[in-house]
């Protein structure tokens, strides 16, 4: 394969996972995850891990590999990508890596900025100071020190929130100004980018029957166990769409209806704001404007092939 690579990125709901899918079917390929929900395990409904169909047609990789008691950063997500895809050149295979979460594409593909490891303790006490005081304060705390963190972040964003203040506190650096290092520990390969982007309206949509098909085969059910944990509310794994509004729902906060609304709508959002990375962040080979459909095969299975057999 001359270390060559396939990434599919798309939004949620733009069916990216079945055509990484029927590329590494078709092209002797193992499917990486590049979605930081699926990582973890306890909310494969929810989170739209593949299911054990689609696993038995193509080797898959790093879904369900984490307790959501754990975090996965950029940076471990990122080591553990790369151990998958020397594994599979190793093996004669190629590596299709597919997701939204834009963040863990560009550390494969580009590396990450040299931001030095965060202590433990300074790591907790950031989170505890979360907990104590709400997001919204803790959002004007972090403006009165580092402005331009802040000014990056919506206040609902606790997890970024957290990073830069860890940082600033560890560093005594704004995350900005390490952002400004070049970018270290990125995948040397060949790459092939396919963004597929659908018409916004398509895909809101798409948006809003997946997530309906999901409460209908059992999201609530994983929903109720997950929360059962007691689980620090800052974990990632809470994060996971929908998750807060059925757990409300589960709570007696909210009606069915309304938390599926809530929820759908939620999905929505973060769809465009993929979208708009993806369309402005990402340097992609080809964009697709569709929703994946077998009629796009031919296509792109030609596209890939001359990319396959051109020499570096």
């Amino acid at each position: 394969m001359n270390h060559s690579a396939l990434v599919i990125a798309g939004p949620t709901a733009s069916g990216k996972s079945g055509l990484a899918l029927r590329l590494a079917h078709e092209f002797g390929g193992v499917v990486i995850n590049a979605d930081s929900m699926q990582v973890y395990t306890g909310l494969p409904i929810l989170t739209a891990q593949p299911s054990m169909e689609d696993q038995a047609r193509a080797p898959h990789r790093l879904y369900g590999v984490l307790p959501p008691s754990e975090t996965c950063s950029a940076e471990r997500w990122r080591d553990m990508a790369a151990a998958e895809m020397r594994a599979a050149w190793e093996a004669g295979r190629l590596p299709v890596v597919v997701g939204g979460t834009g963040l863990y594409i560009r550390s494969l593909m580009e590396g990450l900025s040299p931001v030095p490891d965060i202590p433990e303790p300074v790591r907790a006490a950031t989170r505890q100071r979360l907990a104590e005081i709400g997001n919204r304060a803790f959002h004007a705390l972090l403006a009165e020190r580092d402005p331009e963190m802040a000014a990056r972040l919506a206040p609902g964003d606790s997890q970024r929130m957290a990073r830069a203040w860890e940082v600033l506190e560890a560093t005594d650096r704004s995350l900005a100004r390490w952002q400004d290092e070049p970018r270290i520990g990125g995948v040397a390969a060949r790459w092939h980018v396919i963004a597929l982007l659908p018409p916004r309206e398509r895909l809101y949509a798409a948006c809003d029957g997946r997530f309906q098909a999901m409460v209908e085969t059992g999201a609530l059910d994983e929903v109720r166990a997950v929360a059962a944990l007691g689980l620090d509310p800052a974990l990632p794994v809470l994060k996971a769409l929908g998750f807060r509004e059925l757990a409300a729902h589960l709570a007696g906060e909210l009606d069915l209806a309304t938390a599926i609304a809530l929820a759908r709508q939620a999905t929505r959002n973060y769809a465009k704001r993929q979208t708009t990375w993806l369309r402005h962040q990402l340097m992609a080979s080809e964009t697709i404007s569709a929703q994946f459909s077998e009629s796009l095969m031919a296509a792109i299975f030609l596209k890939i092939r001359r990319f396959l057999l051109t020499t570096p």
